[in-house]
């Protein structure tokens, strides 16, 4: 069955969003298109590409992301708000999904903004020696729906969802093919999303409206075999589309760490 048939799962996220802050267990989300928890999981995972309360939790992460930049709380009022009883707890899993901790994230806006500018101004986008590709190559094009002028930063997961650190990533500074080298077999979910040039600090940190795109089906990786051409195409956000919990800056620094190793290894 064609996953655009699953209305009733937007109905459910819907619903999730509305009532984000209360208890969501599984059979209350279930029950709400009168399914049973097994099947409710099974329609959910394939038309998101996530668990149901997966997906939930990286929506609470985002609320705590929006609270850290635009409340005064404190930190462990921000986990308390999600759900989260233990500040301990809140700070792992948030530095673990997002990439830097909460008190480091809060503190973002300024080094965003200069990385943005540094970016811009860059002449040299090359972060690399060609490797001697003992594993996989994977090559890719990039289009986007809409017109768009900015950085697409593009990365290889283990998951079908931006968080964490990417396994592999890197940066572009226009539409058009990517690559990624020695690629360890193994399974990954590709993702990209854009940065057009001038936009906010709070904006880069809270990507709710960049064009993005995701891959609900893995790209496996397995030894000597040649993977096929990806073909990517940056869209705007679905309602169903998980939120980019990885915070951008951290891609935009390792991306420019990488650019100045390549320069000190070539002079």
């Amino acid at each position: 069955m064609s996953t655009e048939r699953y209305a009733e799962i937007d109905e459910v996220i819907a619903y999730i969003h509305q009532h984000l802050y209360d208890p969501l267990p599984l059979g209350r989300l279930a029950s709400y298109i009168a399914y049973s928890p097994y099947h409710f999981t099974r329609i959910f995972k394939e038309k998101v590409g996530l668990p149901p309360l997966y997906y939930v939790s990286a929506l609470r992460l985002q609320k705590a992301k929006e609270l850290l930049l635009r409340t005064n709380m404190s930190i462990r009022d921000v986990g308390l708000e999600i759900g989260q009883q233990s500040l301990g707890t809140f700070t792992t899993r948030f530095t673990e999904r997002v990439g830097v901790t909460p008190s480091a994230f809060r503190n973002s806006p300024p080094e965003a903004d200069n990385l943005v500018r540094l970016l811009q101004r860059l002449d040299d986008w090359q972060t690399m020696i060609p490797a001697s590709d003992r594993y996989a190559r994977i090559e890719g094009t990039v289009r986007a729906s809409l017109p768009f002028e900015g950085v697409i930063l593009i990365g290889l997961f283990a998951k079908p969802i931006p968080e964490g650190h990417p396994i592999y990533g890197t940066l572009l500074p226009s539409l058009g093919d990517f690559y990624f080298t020695d690629v360890k077999p193994g399974t990954y979910y590709l993702m990209a999303t854009s940065v057009p040039w001038g936009m906010q600090a709070t904006d880069i940190l809270l990507p709710q409206s960049t064009l993005r795109t995701r891959t609900k089906v893995p790209i496996v990786v397995k030894p000597n075999s040649v993977v096929p051409h990806q073909q990517v195409m940056l869209h705007p956000p679905s309602p169903g589309d998980p939120p980019i919990l990885i915070s951008l800056p951290l891609l935009m620094n390792i991306f420019l760490n990488q650019v100045r190793q390549h320069r000190y290894r070539v002079t």
